[in-house]
This record gives C-alpha cells, structure tokens and sequence, in this order.
C-alpha cells in the first residue's frame, strides 16, 4: 500500500499514458539471431571514450576487452560476440545529430564464443575495493540512462559514508517495460547485485523504489530478498518521473538534496536495478556488459517486446526482428517518449544506454501548433523541481538566458512534464534543451576566448621581454662599440704623441 504520509512528499509530476501493455505481460526474448555486424562506439558513458587495444584484422571473443578507459569517469567496452574486427573508425552515433563517433566494428562468426571469465564464488569475501575494481573492468555503467561508471559512485559511496543503498526499479517512462522484465524475470540476481553493492560501499541497508503499477515485479523481489533484514522493497505511486533520483530519495528517505549537492550528501546512493543485476554478472559470473534488455514498441511495431541484445547491434535489425513497418513510423525514438531522444534513421547501433527504442505511429505523438500561453500554470504544478516553465521560456525567447538561469534553468531536468500537460502545445522543454545547449556554446566560447586572451597577453609579454632584451642588446653593444672607438682615439693620441 502506498504510504500517505510519503505521498505528501511527492512533488509535481504527471499521470502519462503508460502504454505499457504491449509489451508488459512478454517475457524477454533473449534467443536473437547473431547480427553479422557489430557496431561498437567507443563513447556509451560519461567522460572521455575508451582507447582501441585491438587493430583491425584481430580476432576477438566474447568479452574481450576492446578498448581501455581513459580517465576516472571513463569505462572499457567489450566485445558482445566472437568475430574479426574489420574496421576501427568513424560512424554515426546513436544521437538525434547522428555525428560520427569512434566505433569497433566486428564481423562475427556466429558461434558467440566466451573469453576466458573469471567469476566469483564468494563476493562477500573481497575487500569492497577489490569489488568496485571488478566492476570498472567489467565496464558497467548507469543502465537506468545516466552511463556514469558504477565503479566510481561505488568508490565514492564509500568515501562519503552512504547510509542507504537506494535502488530504482520505478520505470515511469511510458513505453519502456524491460526493468518490469528483469526484476520479474531475474530477481534473485538482481537482489545479490545489491547485496554486492552493500558489500562495495560498506553501506548499512538498501531500499528498492518499484511503482504500483509492477505488482508482478513487486511480488518476485519481495520475495528474493525475504531472507535479507536489510533490503526493503517500498512501493511508490505511479507517477512520472518518481524514478528521478531526487523524487525518490524524498520520497522514500525524506531527505531532500539540496539544489547543487549530491545525493552522497545527504547519505544516499542511488543504482538501476538493472545496473544491479550487471553488478551480479560481472562479480558472480566473470562477465562484462556486453548484453541488454531493450523494449521496443510503438505503433508501428507488429511484434513489440523485451530482447536481450547484443551492445552494437543495429536498431534496424531489432526493428526487423519486431515486424516494425517502416511506411508507419512517424518518429524513432531511444530511451521512453518524454525524455528519449529522436533518431534521424534505424541504421544506428545499441548501446549501453539504450533501455527503449520506440517506432511512434503518427497517432502517438502530440499534434497542434504552439499556441499562446494562456497563463493556467499547469506547468508549474507539475515540475517536480518547483520552477516557472513558462517564465523561464519567455526570458530563453527573449534571449535572456542569464534571466532564465537565475530564475533556475540550470536546475530543470528536462522531464518534459510541463510540455506534456500544456494545453497550448508549447514546447517547453525544447525551449529548455536549447537554452541549455546555447549556455554550453557560450560557456566554450567564453572559454575559448578567455584562453585567446590569455595567449594574447602571454604573447605581448613575451615580445615586451623580447623587445626589452634586443635593446639592452643593442646598449651593450653601443656601449662596447663606443669603448673600441675611445680605445681607439687614445691609442691614436699617443702614438701622435710619441717622437
């Protein structure tokens, strides 16, 4: 049952149309045809992308390192299947630009053949720094669509001293079902990934978040971690976006993380519950995160559902594989419909990030053109964030960004809640992605031009040293000069001087 007292916490919000009953009550397809053809980016988290180890003409097994991190944010990727690597170069990512993006390519050889794995019979009996290090070779990342490295919020966790291991298991996206899968499906292993975790980070408990609308999902993890005092599965409310980190931890702990602190801050530690369960895979079973559960649906799809994967495969051959009649689709769609992102093609690989690829007929998305506002504050009530959407549109369309932030752009979460329940069909959240986008563009070229300045400046000095040193050169040498000519003259005078 929900708890009345934690629903008071709840902030803003929508009731989205869920969609979910496509594909909800199908279990994930995991027995996928082997693509011929990988396409791997080298960039499927934050920070810098990973370093090629392998040239082209290498011959690779599954889970073999490809490509090394390159910093501390960073993560190695792996190979998804056995093959030849037949090229390492540029190839459009999977982004609404679709820019090129360093990526591996692999020919497989259709027999998906292991690398040598090294798993782990007792995890409990590593050091925690040994388990965050397994885990940052395994290469997991954020699967909830964040891709930051497990391994450092681990290593993080554990120098901040987190009370509560908080794992999110909400899956407001509409559309997106594939979590509700895998802790339906895969439950105990999802549960010894948090307690893996709890190990990692030396935490004392863990609470799940699952929404109301999962009771299957509800039911199988109530189950799994029975036996475990400190493990709570907490049922939230059904409502877009609890599965925001902040949502959650306020909803679920009480606290609420301050607007530029962490939720380290306030002892609290947020995972994916699929993020868990690649926790669990990489300790327990030696494999990296070559794999995931994609939903892929729409109207446009004949045969939606849950498939587990290979990193790298093709949207287009997914969408094959779920009947998906290219002549319906309107818009493609990676990740859930309010805060995925829109794909110009189907030629473009999945990757770590990649919880849902959505085929939208022409009857899914909103129609109409923006309208002016007509002042109801509807999008005030739903930001989860507390903040004036609307204000914050006219300062962006005015061009007062600097206005914009002050009244809390740089806080928006780009939910799109506001632009879902406006009854004029502004855009909000465009307004807001590109305002966002142009500070950044500001931000380097007031970057760059401090740095041109700084250059300029170093320049000058250099030329005033420069200058300085050619005329204390010519002094010198003016001064010499005229000491040979004195010597000279005397020399002269008492030679005359001389009978």
């Amino acid at each position: 049952m929900i708890n009345l007292k934690r629903l008071l916490r709840v902030r803003g919000g929508v009731h989205a149309e869920e969609h979910k009953h496509a594909t909800a009550d199908l279990p994930i397809q995991t027995q996928l045809p082997i693509p011929e053809r990988l396409y791997i980016p080298l960039q499927q988290h934050v920070g810098k992308p990973a370093e090629p180890v392998v040239k082209v003409g290498d011959k690779v097994l599954k889970g073999q390192l490809l490509a090394h991190s390159q910093g501390m944010i960073s993560a190695p990727v792996h190979a998804p299947s056995s093959g030849l690597i037949a090229d390492i170069n540029f190839y459009p990512a999977p982004h609404p630009s679709a820019l090129p993006i360093r990526t591996i390519v692999i020919e497989t050889d259709g027999l998906d053949q292991w690398c040598e794995l090294k798993p782990v019979d007792d995890p409990f009996a590593l050091e925690p720094e040994e388990i965050s290090m397994r885990v940052g070779a395994a290469g997991v990342v954020g699967m909830g669509g964040a891709t930051f490295p497990a391994a450092v919020k681990l290593n993080l966790g554990r120098k901040t001293e987190i009370e509560t291991l908080l794992i999110n298991g909400g899956e407001c996206e509409p559309y997106l079902t594939c979590d509700d899968r895998l802790m339906q499906e895969r439950a105990d292993a999802i549960i010894d990934g948090v307690r893996i975790m709890l190990h990692g980070l030396q935490a004392k408990q863990a609470k799940m978040g699952i929404e109301d609308n999962k009771p299957q999902a509800i039911a199988q993890m109530r189950t799994a971690c029975r036996d475990f005092d400190n493990i709570e599965v907490i049922v939230t409310p059904t409502r877009y976006p609890m599965g925001w980190d902040r949502q959650l931890i306020r909803y679920i702990t009480g606290e609420e993380v301050p607007a530029g602190s962490r939720a380290t801050d306030v002892g609290v530690l947020m995972h994916n519950v699929a993020t868990a369960y690649a926790i669990h895979q990489a300790i327990r079973e030696g494999k990296p995160s070559v794999t995931r559960v994609v939903t892929v649906s729409g109207q446009a799809v004949a045969s939606p559902g849950n498939f587990e994967a290979p990193i790298g495969t093709l949207i287009s051959e997914l969408f094959a594989h779920a009947d998906v009649g290219e002549s319906q689709v309107a818009r493609i769609v990676m990740g859930g419909p309010m805060m995925g992102e829109a794909l110009p093609h189907s030629d473009l690989p999945i990757v770590k990030a990649s919880s849902g690829l959505l085929a939208l007929g022409a009857d899914e998305i909103k129609p109409g053109a923006e309208q002016p506002c007509i002042r109801c504050a509807s999008c005030v009530d739903v930001c989860p964030v507390g903040l004036l959407p609307v204000d914050m549109a006219n300062r962006i369309k005015a061009n007062q960004l600097d206005a914009a932030v002050s009244i809390g752009l740089k806080d928006c979460i780009s939910c799109g809640s506001c632009s879902y329940v406006c009854p004029s069909n502004i855009p909000l959240a465009h307004y807001f992605k590109y305002a966002s986008g142009e500070l950044i563009g500001r931000q380097q070229a007031q970057h760059k031009s401090e740095q041109t300045n700084k250059l300029m400046q170093e320049r000058n000095k250099r030329m005033e040293r420069i200058e300085k040193q050619k005329a204390e050169e010519a002094a010198r040498r003016k001064a010499e000069k005229e000491a040979r000519d004195k010597a000279k003259r005397e020399q002269a005078e008492a030679e005359e001087a001389t009978p």
